[in-house]
């Protein structure tokens, strides 16, 4: 039974690829692209629309930072902190609870003082060796929160690497580092 003329035409395209190559070069093609379609989200684009958000090309507006209180979230110290602040689990700002090991790693972001208008540059630091402190959770991300290939600005990492064989992240300190 006689084709249409689509199928003559896909018949001989078909085969004309089949003759000029193999099927090594074809499943190599094949995969080259696979490993390309994974890795494309990894490259390092400006992302206009996400960065503005949906009204209208401007930035969603974030949580108004305050200084009095340092056990609520909404502390300005904490614009990058994911987790707990240890001024709720029995430590300061500054230091970690008693019964637990400073982390010799941490993750960095600026904040801006409301009291004075300036930028602080700030190395957040995990207190590690007991269970998870679990009060005053935050999960801010003002500080420029950077993607996992940019790690010393991640803040969803657990830090406690670096503290030994105490690993079990417990909260995080937040002190300034410099003035931006």
């Amino acid at each position: 039974m006689p084709g249409t003329k689509l199928d003559t035409w896909v018949e001989g395209a078909v085969r004309r690829l089949a003759q000029c190559s193999t099927r090594r070069s074809f499943l190599a093609s094949v995969g080259a692209l696979m490993v390309a379609s994974f890795a494309f989200p990894l490259l390092p684009v400006a992302r206009p629309a996400h960065a503005a958000g949906k009204g209208g090309g401007q930035k969603p507006k974030g949580p108004q930072w305050q200084d009095k209180d340092d056990t609520r979230c909404d502390y300005w110290r904490y614009c990058s902190l994911d987790g707990y602040p240890c001024t709720c689990c029995g430590g300061t700002i500054t230091q970690c609870p008693p019964g637990t090991q400073l982390s010799t790693t941490a993750w960095v972001a600026s904040c801006r003082n409301p009291k004075d208008g300036k930028m602080y540059l700030f190395a957040y630091r995990d207190c590690c060796g007991k269970n998870i402190c679990n009060r005053c959770p935050c999960l801010n991300t003002q500080g420029g929160e950077q993607p996992f290939y940019r790690i010393q600005r991640n803040n969803d990492l657990v830090w406690c690497f670096g503290a030994g064989q105490e690993t079990t992240y417990h909260c995080t300190i937040a002190p300034i580092v410099s003035q931006v």
